[in-house]
C-alpha cells in the first residue's frame, strides 16, 4: 500500500471519528502503520484510533503527544503479549481484582438514547431518592434492551408484515381512553393491600393477574402459549399484554420477564463502555486473552474462607492445605482468603486490634515460607461480615491498612478488596 494510500485512510477514518489530525501527529500514526503488512493496515489504524477514544482528549484536535502516547501503550502491549519465556507474569497480569467501590457507574440517557458515566462523587449512604434512582435505572436499562428486540421494536413502515408478531410497547400513561390489546413494561407493586400495580416513568395502573399466563416460546401472532419457567414477585419489572376495562384496571392476558440479549450482541452494540470496570478492550485484545485463556489449562483458584488467625486449630489446618500445593506441580494461580479472620466479632468490645495486626503479620510470614507459592501465585484477601470495617452493610471496605502493613511486607503482591469484588482472569469474569 503506497504512503498516500495510508495517508488518505487515515484522514478519513479520523474524520469518520470527529477527529482532525496535526501534521506532525499523522506523521507518528504512519510511522506506527508501517510496522504492520498491508494486510493489517487496517486494523492497526482500528486498534490506534480505539485507544484514542479511550484516552481523555482536550479537544477533538489530536496532537503527537497524544498519539507516542498510544503507540507506547500498545508497543508495550504487544512486547507483553509476545513475551512467552515468563509464563507466571503472564498468569499473574491476566488476573484483574475490581474493588466495589471503583465501579464505574454508567447511566442511560432514554432521550440520546446512549450510556454516559458518572462522574461525581457518589456518598457511601445513600439518601432518600436513591432507592427510586435504583428502580428507574434498572428500568431504563431493561428498556433499552427491549427496544433492540425484532418482535417489540417499532416498525420503520406500517405494513402487513410488520404487524405480524409486533409487539410495540405502549406507555402506560397512554393506556387511558384506549381499547384492544397493548403491551406495557413496568414494576409490579402493591400500592393499596391486595391491589397489585403496575408502574413505569410515565404513570401506574392497577392490574388483574387472575387469567394471566406465561409468555410463549416466541413472540409472534400464531405461537402457541405455554408455561415457562419464571418466577414473578413484587418489585419485578415485567412485560404484559392485556386491555384496559371499564373499571380502569389492565386485565393481563400474558407477562414475563423481558427478553434475553446474546451476549455478542451486546457487547457490540455497548462498545467502547466499560461496565466490568477492568478497562474497555479492542477486538484485538480480546482475541488474544481468549487465546491466552485456551492455553491456561492448568490455572486454578483456591478459595478459603473464615481463616480465624487467633485459633490454632484453624492455622494448622491452613498450614496444611498450604503445604500440600507448595508440592503440587503446578502452584494455584490465585488463593482467595475470605473472612471472618478472628473468632471474636471485630466491634467496640473487640480486645486488642495490635494482636490481630500481629496474627496478619504471622499469615504474611507462614506464606512466606512456602516459596513457591510466594513466588508464582497471587493472594486476595476480602474482609467478613464481622471483620474490621465501618459498618455491616455490603458492600463493605477492604481491610483496613493498619491490620495489613506488615502481611505486605512478607507478600507484596497480596490483593486487599472489597466485599463483594469484581474478580476477571484473561477474558473470564466472575
Amino acid at each position: 500500500m503506497s504512503g498516500s494510500t495510508t495517508r488518505k485512510k487515515v484522514q478519513r477514518k479520523c474524520k469518520i471519528r470527529g477527529y482532525s489530525l496535526k501534521v506532525d501527529a499523522l506523521d507518528d500514526i504512519l510511522s506506527f502503520v508501517s510496522r504492520f503488512p498491508d494486510a493489517d493496515a487496517d486494523d492497526a489504524i482500528d486498534l490506534l484510533l480505539d485507544q484514542l477514544h479511550n484516552q481523555t482528549l482536550k479537544s477533538p484536535i489530536i496532537d503527537k503527544d497524544a498519539v507516542r502516547a498510544v503507540v507506547t501503550l500498545l508497543l508495550e502491549a504487544e512486547a507483553a503479549v509476545d513475551d512467552t519465556s515468563n509464563a507466571t507474569a503472564a498468569t499473574t497480569s491476566a488476573i484483574r481484582v475490581v474493588d466495589a467501590f471503583l465501579l464505574p457507574k454508567l447511566c442511560y440517557d432514554p432521550i440520546k438514547k446512549l450510556f454516559y458515566e458518572h462522574t461525581g462523587s457518589l456518598p457511601i449512604h445513600g439518601d432518600a431518592s436513591a432507592k427510586a434512582a435504583l428502580y428507574r435505572d434498572r428500568f431504563l436499562l431493561l428498556f433499552q434492551r427491549l427496544t433492540r428486540d425484532q418482535h417489540f421494536s417499532k416498525p420503520a413502515f406500517d405494513s402487513e408484515m410488520s404487524n405480524f408478531g409486533n409487539c410495540e410497547i405502549s406507555p402506560i400513561q397512554s393506556l387511558v381512553g384506549q381499547t384492544g390489546r397493548r403491551w406495557v413494561m413496568g414494576l409490579i407493586s402493591q400500592l393499596e393491600d391486595g391491589h397489585f400495580y403496575l408502574e413505569d416513568l410515565t404513570a401506574s395502573v392497577e392490574i388483574n393477574l387472575s387469567n394471566a399466563i406465561s409468555f410463549p416460546n416466541f413472540y409472534s401472532a400464531d405461537s402457541q402459549y405455554k408455561i415457562t419457567t419464571g418466577f414473578v414477585s413484587e418489585n419485578t419489572i415485567v412485560v404484559a399484554e392485556g386491555e384496559m376495562l371499564v373499571e380502569g384496571i389492565f386485565q393481563v392476558v400474558t407477562c414475563g420477564f423481558p427478553p434475553l440479549e446474546d451476549r455478542e450482541k451486546s457487547l457490540k452494540l455497548l462498545a467502547g463502555h466499560d461496565f466490568f470496570g477492568s478497562g474497555v478492550l479492542t477486538k484485538e485484545e480480546t482475541l488474544r486473552l481468549a487465546e491466552l485463556e485456551k492455553k491456561a489449562v492448568n490455572d486454578m483458584f483456591v478459595v478459603i474462607s473464615d481463616i480465624w488467625l487467633d485459633n490454632e486449630e484453624a492455622m494448622g489446618k491452613l498450614t496444611t492445605v498450604l503445604d500440600v500445593f507448595e508440592n503440587e506441580e503446578v502452584v494455584p494461580s490465585l488463593f482467595v482468603f475470605m473472612g471472618n479472620f478472628s473468632s471474636h466479632p471485630c466491634n467496640l468490645s473487640f480486645p486488642s486490634f495490635s494482636s490481630l495486626r500481629s496474627q496478619f503479620g504471622k499469615l504474611g510470614e507462614l506464606i512466606g515460607m512456602h516459596q513457591r507459592l510466594k513466588e508464582n501465585s497471587r493472594f486476595l484477601f476480602i474482609p467478613g461480615p464481622d471483620d474490621a470495617g465501618p459498618s455491616k452493610v455490603l458492600p463493605r471496605c477492604a481491610l483496613p491498612k493498619y491490620l495489613t502493613e506488615e502481611l505486605q511486607e512478607h507478600i507484596p503482591n497480596a490483593i486487599f478488596s472489597s466485599n463483594p469484588c469484581r474478580l476477571k482472569f484473561v477474558s473470564f469474569s466472575c
